[in-house]
């Protein structure tokens, strides 16, 4: 996901405000003000006494030739890099995305510019630091900047059985996000291929919908997280950023709010994704839900050998969430 900062120098409390409730990752201040600031709340600031410290986590490189290209791509790839467009050309920043690749913000003045770098090679830099005294700019750049998704490919898979079995450890993950029809999140028994399981908007005789929530499978599976990573769901947490999904493929991140890990009858779906097995164990009740081509759900009671379901593959294992090029064969 994208990162927005704002810079506060000089120091303004209305900026600084203003960044905190537009949902700011980070505020740049002037020496000794991080304090201040935490006043008002919780909020990673970037000074000699913050959280990120310039010229330790973070360089500030000011771009006007070729020179100050090369300097910014010899910039160990573990830190930050703020590039300051002196004579703002976009040629040096598209030369560092290729170069470098990762870590990369660059100065803004408006939700314009913020909107060309979070998008530009498809790619866009990692994120913006905007400089302005506008609260309404922050506000308009908070939602350019948090309204980049990540493309997620989804692939329709055709269900081949369908198996009723014994009880089992299930989580229900309740984020702090209201869901909305055809979104729910990426889940499946093995690291290369996923079930899109619906999340719980939908009301029915005996239970309201709660929009927040996906009955996610059983503990031992994979969902898949912002960044391309994996989590076990028995490892998520409350806090933990979990990635939503939607049957067009478009994505948000959310927070878990709780892991409710519960003993409930289980059963498993299989299904073949452009020849390939795949695999999930859910909750057998028919308010758990997968989801069809048009972005329709589908109680796993009611699926069918035939039945068309959204699905996603990767290649390549996993090490500690991590994707990794090597032979793996997952049953």
């Amino acid at each position: 996901m994208k990162r927005l900062w704002v810079n506060v120098i000089p120091y303004e409390k209305e900026i600084a405000i203003a960044a905190l409730e537009s949902g700011a990752e980070a505020v740049v201040l002037p020496d000794g003000q991080t304090e201040t600031v935490r006043q008002f709340g919780k909020i990673k600031t970037v000074e000699k006494d913050g959280d990120l410290k310039p010229g330790v986590d973070v360089e500030f490189i000011g771009i006007t030739g070729k020179a100050d290209e090369d300097r910014a791509a010899a910039v160990p790839g573990e830190k930050l890099v703020v590039l300051k467009m002196l004579d703002w050309t976009i040629i040096p920043i598209e030369n560092l995305l290729a170069r470098r690749g990762q870590n990369l913000i660059v100065q803004v003045e408006n939700s314009e510019q913020a909107k060309l770098m979070v998008e530009i090679l498809e790619k866009g830099v990692d994120g913006v630091l905007l400089n302005t005294t506008d609260v309404n700019e922050i506000k308009k750049t908070a939602e350019i900047v948090h309204g980049v998704s990540e493309k997620v490919s989804l692939v329709e898979a055709s269900i081949t059985s369908v198996k009723q079995l014994g009880m089992g450890d299930r989580c229900c993950l309740d984020t702090c996000t209201q869901m909305v029809l055809g979104e729910g999140m990426l889940v499946g028994n093995t690291a290369s291929g996923f079930f899109l399981v619906h999340s719980e908007t939908i009301d029915n005789p005996y239970v309201a919908s709660r929009p927040f929530r996906v009955n996610a499978g059983a503990v031992h599976a994979y969902t898949m997280a912002p960044g391309g990573n994996t989590k076990y769901l028995a490892d998520l947490r409350t806090g933990d950023e979990v990635l939503l999904v939607d049957y067009q493929g478009r994505s948000q991140m959310a927070y878990l709010g709780r892991n409710k890990i519960e003993r409930r009858p289980m059963m498993l779906i299989e299904a073949d994704a452009d020849g390939k097995p795949i695999s999930l164990v859910l909750q057998n009740a028919e308010t758990i839900r997968l989801v069809d081509p048009q972005g329709k759900a589908i109680a796993v009671t009611s699926l069918n050998p035939g039945d068309k379901v959204l699905t996603h593959t990767t290649q390549g294992g996993r090490h500690f969430g991590m994707k990794v090029e090597e032979a793996l064969i997952e049953r």
